[in-house]
């Protein structure tokens, strides 16, 4: 199985393809799609569509696993961040993907045992459950490879739980 994972956002959208083989996850690419203020909203929103669009074209995964907006103040970012969120749907829709949404505190529970993980944690976890090098560089990333993580267990495909025992040495 190989999921895209997505978290969202209109000037950083975390990627990372992630597939399970047997019992492992993979990061077969993961990064993010960058935009920048002096361009005008609508071509960054372009720019997200063309970017997800071409992963989906290239991986052909078999579900995309996107987070769902949380937003408690800033009511323009969570305006911006849904137009955003809409051109990934998009993507999505036009290529026959399925997509699965997620909320911030199922998506850490995916992956470090623990709903109110703080972010180092769920880095820390991103690192070791995917064999990497280092802890991605842009927290978007290590989410977007968490929402990854998350779906596959969601289909009972792995038991992160199990998992993380085996780490821990138990």
């Amino acid at each position: 199985m190989i999921v895209l994972g997505i978290d969202p956002g209109y000037a950083i959208v975390g990627y990372a393809v992630v597939e399970c083989i047997g019992n492992k996850y993979v990061s077969k690419e993961h990064g993010a799609v960058l935009t920048y203020p002096k361009n005008h909203f609508a071509k960054r929103l372009e720019i997200i569509f063309d970017e997800i669009n071409e992963l989906i074209k290239k991986y052909n995964p078999d579900a995309i696993s996107i987070e769902k907006l949380y937003f408690q103040n800033n009511h323009k970012t969570a305006i911006d961040v849904a137009q955003a969120r809409g051109v990934i749907l998009l993507a999505s829709s036009k290529n026959s993907v399925p997509i699965y949404e997620y909320t911030p505190l199922q998506i850490k529970s995916a992956v470090t045992g623990y709903g109110q993980a703080q972010k180092s944690q769920v880095m820390l976890m991103v690192k070791k459950l995917l064999k990497l090098s280092q802890v991605p560089k842009l927290d978007d990333t290590a989410d977007a490879l968490a929402a990854g993580i998350c779906h596959i267990n969601s289909l009972g495909r792995n038991n992160v739980s199990d998992m993380i025992l085996k780490m821990n040495g138990k």
